[in-house]
């Protein structure tokens, strides 16, 4: 449920009108795709309605935005409405009650597949413009059978490794049985959370096994459990026995890892951009992030791997003013604009300009999740995954305390993987 917050702005009067209502109860219908009001979306004398969803965090941002929009097209009489709605929840929202939805809304790219499938989305027509301006895997990753359906807004949805610079050096960041080694020594952890599917797949992405979503959009395909490949599910199985047996390791969440910084027992972990601020709050000047470390595996050096992903704005599909929507999709996620988020939120920009920034280059989280990216893979998966990825993560983070044999274990988890969701 998404509340409706004090933020309609109306260019005419430049008066900030207030109101209460849910979305549940909201009057405003959209038309049905494909017979817009183009007409009265170019008009200059006409009102120009648009709802705009945002998270609680981005309300100022967006206003502030909106506003520079509304400057930036003096003579249209705009009545603009924010309304508070968190980014994950944008999907089932829209797919909810598609006419009842925001005009302009941020989506996360693992998100617009069935937002497509639902025809929830409307197609971006000046797609050379967006891949001129834009991070390319960016674009891609919100393109469909050649069709684009999002406005790229950011391209730091990850995970690296932070680390305390008073302990390691720049070398020692390299491997992950070298940072182990030094936090042991030093009676201090490296944490990583093996009960998250999300990081458990780092271990997995680089090895040559394979893994993803089927075709049909809900179940998975997975071969972790091989035993004719060069890297075995066993080797992988093993190498995280191996990890976990160290004394500098530690399995926890994001909540202990920032717990952890804070008091002084955890000098390394991987984690996001999210927790930037926090980190160099608390480290200072010793704060450094980095790319994910190797990991050793069946006696080979493996460069861990990644979820990745990017957060766009999207146009609903059954918007009455698409000219206008699209113009202020773009307005969101131009360059000054990503600039702008980034000093405002330290978001990474996908906008290649603004990625480009020196202000950007000096920021350590971003840098990392940037150069991790290269080694990730979209988050491309079916709900099995998760459950299956907690079960088996804390079974290797415990130390395998029944004595399980490996290939069972790993069989077993290939087969949650894989498993029909339908009862």
């Amino acid at each position: 449920m998404k509340r409706l917050i004090a933020a309609t702005l109306v260019a005419a009067i430049g008066v900030l009108l207030l109101t209460g209502c849910g979305v549940s109860n909201k009057s405003h219908d959209n038309t049905q795709a494909g017979t817009t009001e183009n007409s009265s979306d170019k008009a200059k004398n006409k009102e120009v309605k648009m709802h705009v969803w945002c998270s609680k965090n981005d309300v100022d941002i967006t206003t502030q935005m909106i506003e520079s929009f509304k400057e930036a097209n003096k003579g249209t009489d705009f009545n603009i409405i924010i309304e508070e709605s968190e980014d994950s929840d944008a999907r089932d929202n829209i797919l909810s009650n598609v006419h009842n939805g925001a005009d302009v809304f941020p989506i996360a790219d693992d998100q617009i597949t069935s937002m497509v499938a639902g025809g929830a989305l409307y197609e971006i027509e000046d797609v050379d413009a967006v891949k001129k301006a834009d991070d390319e895997s960016a674009v891609e990753a919100a393109t469909i059978d050649g069709k684009l359906y999002g406005y790229p807004l950011t391209a730091d949805n990850g995970y690296f490794m932070y680390y305390n610079k008073n302990y390691f050096s720049d070398s020692d960041v390299a491997t992950l049985d070298g940072m182990l080694d030094i936090a042991g020594a030093n009676g201090k952890y490296l944490t990583m959370d093996w009960s998250s599917g999300w990081y458990l797949y780092s271990f997995f992405g680089n090895t040559g096994l394979d893994f993803g979503v089927n075709d049909d959009g809900v179940t998975n395909h997975c071969n972790w459990n091989s035993v004719i490949t060069d890297i075995k599910g066993v080797d992988i199985a093993q190498a995280m026995l191996d990890i976990a047996a160290k004394p500098g390791f530690k399995n926890c969440v994001q909540d202990d890892f920032i717990a952890g910084v804070q008091d002084g027992s955890i000098i390394a972990g991987v984690s996001g951009c999210w927790n930037a601020a926090k980190i160099k709050e608390l480290w200072g000047d010793d704060y450094g992030a980095v790319k994910l470390p190797t990991y050793t595996c069946a006696g080979q050096q493996i460069q861990m791997s990644s979820f990745k992903g990017y957060k766009y704005m999207a146009v609903n599909a059954y918007t009455k003013y698409p000219e206008w929507a699209n113009k202020l999709a773009q307005w969101f996620t131009n360059e000054d604009n990503q600039k702008l988020r980034f000093e405002m939120k330290n978001a990474g920009p996908a906008n290649k300009a603004a990625a480009a920034d020196d202000a950007v280059k000096k920021v350590p989280a971003i840098m990392a999740v940037m150069d991790q990216a290269q080694y990730g893979k979209l988050q491309r998966v079916g709900n099995s995954y998760w459950d299956a990825a907690t079960e088996f993560g804390e079974k290797m983070a415990a130390g395998n305390p029944d004595n399980t044999d490996l290939q069972e274990i790993m069989d077993n988890f290939v087969a949650g993987i894989t498993q029909s969701v339908a009862k």
